[in-house]
C-alpha cells in the first residue's frame, strides 16, 4: 500500500452509550468488567425462532411536539443517550465556544426507522392506508437521526447519514475528523444509532448466521450471530490545551474489497487494508498497538476472515477480543459502540474480554483474551468494524 500522510488527530472530549447493558457508561463499564452477557430474550416483538438479542429495555424519551415528524425507535435511542451524564451539556458547551456553525453532526446507522415503517405497512395492510403520522423522509432515511440531532441541538454545521452497513459509524468517525482537519467544523457530534426491526432479525436469519443461543466469538464452536441495538455519541474537537487530558482518535482507516455483498473476503484483504491505512495515517507501526477490538460477530466466516487479516498486519499480534458476546451486534452502531468501549478500556486502565468464550478456534490463533484483564494500562486501540460488500473501517485511539 502507498504511504499516506498522517492526518491530524481529533480529541474525544465526551462520549455516551446507551447499550442493552445500560443507560449509562457507568452500567456498561461493570458489565465490561463483569465480563457479563446482557442478551435476553427479544420482547420488542416476536420472533418465529430462537435467539437472543442486545435490546434496549428501558423507556425511551418523548420526542417534542416540534419534531414529532422525526419520531421513532432509532431517534428515541440517539435522545437517550443525549440526555446521559451530561453529553448533551458538552455539546452545549462546544456550541458556545465555537458557534453553531461550526459544529456538525454525522450518523452512521443501518437500519435508522425500518422498525416503524413496517409498522405502518402493518396498518396499510389492514387499514388500506399509512397513519397520518407516518413520516418515510423523517425517520426511514439514513440521514434521518442525524438530521434529528441537528435539530434538537440547534446546530448550524454541516449534517449527515453514513449507511455502509456494520462499518457505518465507524465511517462517520473518519468523516467527522476529516471534517475537523478541513477546517470547516470546530466540533463534530458522531453518532451510530441502531434499533431492532424484524428486517435485519429475519434477514440475518435467511443467512443462516442467527444463533439461538448467546453468541461466542471466536470460539471453535460458534454458532451464529446475535442482533443488539444501541445508541453511541462521540464529540470530537481540535486538540488544544483546554482538551489535552482528553482521550484522542488518531486515525480510521478505510477499505472495500467488493469480494461479495454479504461474504468477506477469505483472506481478510480490505479488513487488512483498513487496519493498515489506520496505522499509516496515524503516523503509527503495528507493535504499537496494545490490544485489538475485534470485529468478531461469531459467524463462521466472519471471525475467520478477520483473524486471517489481523495476521497479515501484525506479525506477533496483541491481545484480542471481541465483545458482541455481551451486547450482541449493533450493526450499524458497532463501530461507535465499540470505540466507547475502547475508551473506556484506554481511561480505565483494562483489556475487555471475549464473553462467550470456551475454547478458541484453532484456525483462528490469535491470542483471545478470555477474561477482562485489569490495571494493563493500554495505550492505543485498534477497533475494527466489518461490513456487507467489504466495507471495512479500523479506528486507532489513544489514551490521554
Amino acid at each position: 500500500m502507498k504511504q499516506l500522510p498522517c492526518i491530524a488527530p481529533a480529541s474525544i472530549t465526551g462520549y455516551q452509550c446507551v447499550s442493552t447493558a445500560g443507560d449509562s457508561l457507568h452500567e456498561l463499564l461493570a458489565a465490561l468488567l463483569a465480563n457479563r452477557a446482557c442478551l435476553r430474550p427479544l420482547s420488542l416483538f416476536p420472533p418465529p425462532f430462537a435467539t437472543v438479542v442486545g435490546e434496549v429495555v428501558s423507556r425511551l424519551p418523548d420526542i417534542g411536539p416540534n419534531l414529532q415528524s422525526y419520531a421513532c425507535r432509532n431517534a428515541g435511542l440517539a435522545l437517550h443517550a443525549l440526555g446521559q451524564d451530561g453529553m448533551r451539556a458538552a455539546v452545549d458547551a462546544a456550541t458556545a465556544r465555537y458557534g453553531a456553525g461550526r459544529v456538525g453532526v454525522v450518523l452512521g446507522t443501518s437500519t435508522s426507522g425500518i422498525y416503524e415503517t413496517e409498522n405502518a405497512y402493518r396498518v396499510l395492510a389492514g387499514a388500506g392506508a399509512m397513519p397520518d403520522d407516518f413520516s418515510f423522509l423523517h425517520t426511514h432515511t439514513a440521514q434521518a437521526s442525524a438530521e434529528f440531532l441537528w435539530r434538537e441541538l440547534a446546530l448550524q454545521g454541516p449534517c449527515y447519514g453514513i449507511s455502509t452497513a456494520c462499518s457505518s459509524s465507524a465511517k462517520a468517525l473518519g468523516a467527522a475528523q476529516r471534517l475537523l482537519a478541513a477546517d470547516i467544523c470546530d466540533a463534530v457530534l458522531v453518532a451510530g444509532v441502531d434499533s431492532l426491526c424484524r428486517l435485519t432479525l429475519f434477514g440475518f436469519n435467511s443467512l443462516q448466521l442467527i444463533s439461538p443461543e448467546a453468541c461466542r466469538p471466536m470460539d471453535s464452536g460458534r454458532r451464529g450471530i446475535n442482533i443488539g441495538e444501541a445508541a453511541a455519541l462521540l464529540l470530537l474537537e481540535r486538540p488544544d490545551p483546554g482538551n489535552a487530558a482528553c482521550p484522542r482518535l488518531l486515525a480510521v482507516g478505510e477499505a472495500s474489497d467488493a469480494h461479495h455483498m454479504s461474504s468477506p473476503h477469505p483472506e481478510g484483504l480490505g479488513a487488512a487494508a483498513a487496519m493498515t491505512q489506520a496505522l499509516q495515517l496515524a503516523g503509527r507501526r503495528p507493535e504499537q498497538v496494545d490490544y485489538i477490538n475485534l470485529h468478531a460477530t461469531a459467524s463462521q466466516l466472519n471471525d475467520l476472515s478477520e483473524a486471517k487479516a489481523v495476521h497479515r498486519v501484525f506479525r506477533r499480534p496483541p491481545p484480542c477480543a471481541g465483545v458482541k458476546g455481551l451486547l450482541g451486534h449493533t450493526l450499524g452502531a458497532a463501530g461507535a459502540v465499540e470505540a466507547v468501549v475502547s475508551l473506556l478500556a484506554l481511561e480505565q486502565g483494562f483489556l475487555p474480554g471475549n464473553c462467550g468464550l470456551r475454547r478458541v478456534d484453532p484456525l483462528c490463533d490469535l491470542p483471545i483474551v478470555a477474561e477482562p484483564r485489569l490495571n494493563s494500562r493500554p495505550r492505543l486501540i485498534l477497533s475494527n468494524a466489518f461490513g456487507f460488500g467489504g466495507n471495512n473501517a479500523s479506528v486507532l485511539l489513544e489514551a490521554a
